[in-house]
């Protein structure tokens, strides 16, 4: 399975890095291994800093989903269990930016932090910064992986 996504990123290239990232962060249903690919992509020659960054984007714009789902169930909750509500729109007020980008850097099922980031009605524009900024850096850190082991890759290739 691996060996199409690889062919999807070596035909677009830092686009299909992107479109990679959103479909694996996007559906519990189609596991990718994202993080293999991103330290496989920079292994191959692409600019690992790049390959972060549209990686992170990816993944931020694909964990809108839960971050929907917890906006929706906030909707449907809001009557029923207001002051749960209140308190999770309290501690995102608090500590929200700082803890979804912790979250979304440890290998945490962040899907859990969205869900519940919509819940408390974050600010969607500071949810997908911190997103996009935790993932960024888990992102580089594959890729720089990566990019230093790519002889293990030229040599198996």
């Amino acid at each position: 399975m691996i060996e199409y996504f690889l062919f999807f990123i070596k035909l677009l290239g830092y686009i299909g890095v992107f479109l990679v990232s959103v479909i694996s962060t996007s559906t519990i249903f189609l596991p990718v291994p994202l993080y293999l690919i991103i330290f496989a992509s920079s292994s191959l020659g692409m600019n690992p800093v790049l390959v972060a960054f549209f990686s992170g984007l990816g993944m931020a714009i694909g964990e809108l989903t839960g971050y929907f789902i917890g906006l929706g169930g906030n909707l449907l909750m809001i009557k029923k269990h207001k002051k749960g509500i209140e308190k999770f729109e309290k501690f995102f007020k608090k500590y929200g930016f700082i803890a979804i980008s912790l979250a979304a850097f440890l290998p945490f099922p962040f899907d859990i932090v969205g869900i519940s980031a919509g819940i408390g009605r974050y600010d969607i524009k500071k949810f997908l910064l911190a997103t996009f900024l935790g993932k960024f850096l888990k992102a580089l850190i594959f890729a720089l992986a990566g990019f230093e082991f790519r002889w293990i890759i030229n040599f198996i290739y």
